[in-house]
C-alpha cells in the first residue's frame, strides 16, 4: 500500500463517519459538535452539502476541527480559465453523433490539474442549480501550494492515465486508473501527479451522487456500499502562502491565505469525499435471452426531482460473461430520451473496436440514433452463441443524463473524429421479403 494513502478505512457510501489524526488523540469533541473550547485549541467548522432543513435521510453535513477556520484568507479575485465553461445557453445545438480521439497530454511543462481542465459538453444551468457538465483534465505537475474547490457542484473523477494523489480537507486519497473518486461540492482539494496524467470528470449541480436503489435485484449487487472508501484525517500545520482557487457560477477566482487549507485534525459527518474501485462492481446480466438496458451497470446516480429520472448516472462496463441465447449480444441499435457520453479507461469497447480509444470519448445526444458499427453487427450476427467472456482487459463507462447536451465550441473543432459517421455507412440491407 502506498505511504501516501496509509490511513484509510472502508465505509458505507452516505453513512455517518468520524476520524481524527492519530497524532492528536481525543481531537474529536465528545457529546457536542461545537463546544466553547475545542480540544487542542482547534476551531469547529461545519460544511453543509444540503439545506439545514432537508429530511434526515437526505441531510448531508460534516464537522471539521481545524487549526484555523477556512474564513481566514484575502479577497477572491477573478482569474482566466480557458476552454472551461458551465454556461451552455448561447452555444448552438448539434445533434450529430460525435467521437473524439484521445485527449492530448499537455504540450508544455507546468500544467496542473486546474489549469488542465477542459469542458466537452453540458446541459442545464449552474445558477439555478439544475444540470451537469462533462470535462476532461490533462496535467503533468502537481498543484503546488494550491487548493481548489467547486462551489457549484460535485466532481466525479475518472482517471485514465496516471494515478492522482488527492489531498482533501478530510485526508488523502490515492486514485488510480480503474478507480473513481467523488469530491462533493465545496470541499477543498489538491491534486499531485507523478507524470503526464489525464482523465474524465462528471460534474453535477443541485444534487449529489448516491448509490442507486436495487429494486427487484434485492439487497446485493452492483456497487456494494462497503467498497467505498473515505480518507482518515491527516493535517498539515504549514504557515506558507497558499492559493485557493474557487469555481463559482462557472467562473474562476483566487484568494491567497498564509497557511495550508488542509489543517483539519479531526472530522465527523456524512458529507465526505470517497473513492471506489470499479473492479469491485458486481455485474447483473441476463442468463436467458435479450440484452438488458445499461441501467443495470449503474455505479452512482444523481437523481432529479422526477422519480427514476437522473440528472446524471455513472455507468461502467466491466469484464463479464455473455450467455444469452438466440440474442444479438452487443448493444442494440437505439434512440432514447437520454444523452450518452462514453469514455474508455483501457482496452477496446465491444461495439466499437476501431476508432474508440482509451482517453477518447463519444457523445450520442437525445434521440440521436447509435449502436454497433458495421463490422461488429456482421460478426455478432453470425457468432456461435456459446458462453463467452466480454470486455476482458477493458473498462468502458458512460455518463448518462436526462438533459440535453450542448457541446462547447472548441470541442467541435479540436480532436474530433470527422469520420465517425462512416462507422455505420457500410451497414447492408439484408431484407429479402421472405421469412
Amino acid at each position: 500500500m502506498s505511504s501516501f494513502e496509509q490511513l484509510k478505512y472502508l465505509t458505507g457510501f452516505g453513512n455517518e463517519f468520524a476520524s481524527e489524526d492519530p497524532r492528536c488523540p481525543g481531537a474529536l469533541p465528545e457529546g457536542q459538535n461545537s463546544p466553547q473550547q475545542c480540544p487542542y485549541g482547534l476551531y469547529a467548522e461545519q460544511l453543509s452539502g444540503t439545506a439545514f432543513t432537508a429530511p434526515r435521510k437526505q441531510n448531508k453535513r460534516s464537522w471539521f476541527y481545524r487549526i484555523r477556520p477556512s474564513v481566514v484568507h484575502h479577497p477572491f479575485e477573478p482569474v482566466e480559465q480557458s476552454k472551461f465553461t458551465n454556461d451552455f445557453s448561447k452555444i448552438p445545438p448539434n445533434p450529430n453523433q460525435l467521437r473524439w480521439n484521445p485527449h492530448p497530454l499537455p504540450e508544455t511543462d507546468g500544467v496542473d490539474f486546474v489549469d488542465g481542465l477542459y469542458t466537452v459538453c453540458g446541459g442545464g444551468d449552474v445558477i439555478s442549480r439544475t444540470g451537469l457538465a462533462i470535462h476532461l483534465y490533462s496535467c503533468n505537475v502537481g498543484m503546488k501550494k494550491r487548493a481548489f474547490y467547486n462551489a457549484d457542484g460535485d466532481f466525479l473523477i475518472v482517471p485514465q492515465q496516471g494515478a492522482l494523489k488527492i489531498t482533501t480537507e478530510f485526508g488523502r486519497l490515492l486514485v488510480s486508473p480503474l478507480e473513481i473518486c467523488v469530491i462533493p461540492q465545496g470541499i477543498r482539494f489538491s491534486v499531485d501527479v507523478d507524470g503526464p496524467s489525464r482523465g474524465y470528470i462528471l460534474e453535477v449541480y443541485g444534487v449529489h451522487f448516491e448509490i442507486p436503489d436495487l429494486g427487484p435485484i434485492g439487497a446485493n449487487g452492483l456497487a456494494n456500499p462497503r467498497d467505498f472508501q473515505t480518507p482518515v484525517a491527516f493535517y498539515e500545520d504549514v504557515d506558507e502562502d497558499y492559493r485557493i482557487t474557487s469555481k463559482y457560477q462557472g467562473a474562476f477566482f483566487e484568494a491567497v491565505q498564509d497557511h495550508s487549507p488542509f489543517d483539519v485534525v479531526a472530522w465527523h459527518g456524512n458529507y465526505v469525499p470517497c473513492k471506489y474501485d470499479l473492479r469491485r462492481f458486481n455485474v447483473i446480466n441476463t442468463v436467458s435471452f435479450d440484452h438488458c438496458d445499461p441501467s443495470i451497470f449503474t455505479v452512482l446516480t444523481a437523481q432529479s426531482t422526477r422519480p427514476g429520472v437522473a440528472i446524471a448516472d455513472f455507468v461502467c462496463f466491466p469484464p463479464r460473461w455473455g450467455v444469452a441465447d438466440n440474442t444479438f449480444r452487443p448493444p442494440y441499435y437505439h434512440r432514447n430520451c437520454m444523452s450518452e457520453y462514453m469514455g474508455l479507461v483501457l482496452g477496446t469497447y465491444e461495439a466499437k473496436e476501431g476508432g474508440f480509444r482509451p482517453g477518447g470519448g463519444s457523445l450520442h445526444s437525445m434521440m440521436t440514433p447509435h449502436g454497433p458499427d458495421a463490422a461488429c453487427f456482421e460478426k455478432a450476427s453470425t457468432d456461435k452463441l456459446a458462453p463467452q467472456r466480454v470486455a476482458d482487459g477493458t473498462m468502458a463507462f458512460m455518463f448518462e443524463s436526462s438533459l440535453n447536451m450542448v457541446v462547447a465550441p472548441w470541442a467541435l473543432e479540436e480532436n474530433v473524429d470527422k469520420n465517425y459517421h462512416k462507422d455505420w455507412l457500410p451497414l447492408k440491407k439484408h431484407f429479402t421479403g421472405k421469412k
